[in-house]
């Protein structure tokens, strides 16, 4: 068993019966040589870089400047824009900051969430409120329904008031009869004013709430779909910067990746049985980590040999040779490539090396223990 060779059983006159691998015919790579031949562009040159911390500062000012009850609206409607658009992590300590006075002002004395009647901004804040963990209670949108639990028709009146409980039903709990009710009720209403109310300016941003709720959508494709809404908002010029700038560094990642994956692994060449989907592991990666200090190359590399793995074991393995394979990933040691197969040697150098180049990763960051 030390070279790896498979074990057949013979006929009756010593020959081995003719042996045909299993494989899974995966389609090949959708985007060819796309990233191979990426070219950096001025996205990030230093004037961009100087714009963006000008504008970011801006923002800034607006988010920490006082709060009162003149201007509690305004900031609501600045915190969710600077959200949607996809800028909200340079802003993390200063919003949440701004929600801790927000959360105080709405439940202490003459708080405004009692005494407000206004569907658009209770919907809202309700909602700003519970996807950042504090405990607010859904009961603030019974002053909205009538007594049976059923909500007032005359709410259809206010389409943006609908929209924004709709987005805001989308954090209900189990339980919670009043946000249940609030989805049936704004579902039914907004797919019907589609075609019988709506301005072609609502439509198409109604349709897409119908279509793909807020909190489910990925932060950076909600963010290109919403710049033109907020083409008046003070922070859409930075979004605009920012997007291209984080949009040169995504393709200078994947430029990279794809060049480790295509190049160096040779994978449609040397494990052509596997899926070449580096680019699609990426994005995914992308949808969980979209800040830019995240390393995404690191899960992203990852992921990609799990994928290897996977069809290794599901599509193409013999018993014997996935034996041999299990048996080598316990041990953990180099030395074990000797009594891997020729194709499996590939695979399993390669996770020892991203393995080891994350924990040099980790050692530079002083986080020896973290993987």
């Amino acid at each position: 068993m030390s070279n790896g060779s498979l074990s057949l059983p013979t006929s009756a006159n010593g020959a081995k019966p003719p042996f045909t691998r299993p494989t899974a015919n995966f389609h090949p790579s959708v985007w060819g040589d796309r990233f191979l031949s990426y070219v950096p562009t001025s996205a990030e040159s230093d004037s961009h870089i100087q714009q963006a911390k000008l504008l970011k500062e801006d923002v800034r000012k607006s988010l920490v400047s006082p709060i009162d009850h003149n201007n509690f609206s305004f900031k609501l409607n600045f915190i969710d824009s600077v959200q949607r658009l996809g800028v909200s992590y340079h802003f993390e300590h200063e919003i949440d900051t701004l929600l801790c006075q927000i959360y105080d002002i709405s439940t202490k004395d003459n708080n405004i969430i009692a005494h407000s009647d206004h569907l658009y901004h209770t919907a809202l804040l309700f909602r700003l409120l519970r996807q950042h963990g504090y405990r607010i209670s859904s009961s603030i949108f019974c002053k909205f329904q009538y007594q049976t639990g059923k909500f007032k028709e005359s709410l259809a009146d206010d389409i943006q008031g609908m929209l924004s409980l709709y987005e805001a039903a989308g954090l209900r709990c189990h339980g919670e009869d009043v946000l249940e009710e609030a989805h049936k009720f704004n579902f039914e209403q907004l797919t019907k004013f589609i075609t019988t109310q709506l301005s072609c300016s609502h439509v198409a941003r109604v349709q897409h709430s119908l279509k793909q709720s807020l909190r489910r959508g990925l932060p950076r494709l909600e963010a290109t779909y919403y710049m033109s809404f907020y083409e008046e908002d003070p922070s859409h010029e930075i979004a605009k910067l920012d997007f291209n700038m984080l949009q040169e560094l995504h393709l200078k990642e994947v430029s990279t990746l794809t060049k480790w994956w295509t190049k160096d692994l040779s994978v449609s060449t040397n494990l052509p049985f596997t899926r070449d989907r580096i680019v699609e592991c990426w994005f995914w990666i992308l949808g969980v980590y979209l800040e830019p200090q995240y390393s995404r190359w690191i899960t992203t590399k990852a992921i990609a040999l799990a994928s290897i793995i996977d069809d290794l074991y599901d599509a193409y393995g013999t018993i014997e040779e996935l034996e041999l394979f299990t048996n080598a990933i316990e041990r953990w040691d180099i030395c074990c490539l000797v009594d891997l197969p020729e194709y499996m040697q590939l695979c399993y150098k390669a996770i020892l090396d991203v393995y080891e180049e994350i924990e040099k990763e980790m050692r530079k960051k002083g986080k020896v223990y973290f993987m």
